[in-house]
């Protein structure tokens, strides 16, 4: 598991979710990670600096970043893409944002 690593969720609502855990933090049990909702479903809660929208497996999802939580390493499927090449900047921003107001 590496940070900005998209993974399945099985959870009804919630496809996938992004790991945002620092990789130094790996040996613990549990992992930091923000919902990725379908757009069609929250497209009225995008905003662009808090909570953005990402391309993936062309389907267009909103980082839910307000909805941030844990959840245990077991409780995460298969890993679909890591998002920090393209998305690294516009994720630490909306973290940023929650976090620090800027």
């Amino acid at each position: 598991m590496a940070r900005f690593d998209v993974h399945e969720f099985r959870s009804s609502g919630v496809p996938l979710v992004l790991d945002v855990q620092a990789n130094l933090l790996n040996d613990l049990n549990t992992r930091v990670v923000v919902p990725l909702f379908p757009h069609t479903k929250a497209r009225l809660e995008t905003a662009p600096k808090l909570k953005p929208v990402f391309q993936i497996n062309n389907k267009t999802y909103v980082l839910m970043t307000t909805d941030m939580g844990t959840v245990h390493k077991a409780e995460l499927g298969p890993g679909v893409v890591n998002l920090e090449q393209e998305y690294r900047e516009i994720i630490v921003e909306a973290l940023d944002f929650l976090f620090q107001g800027f």
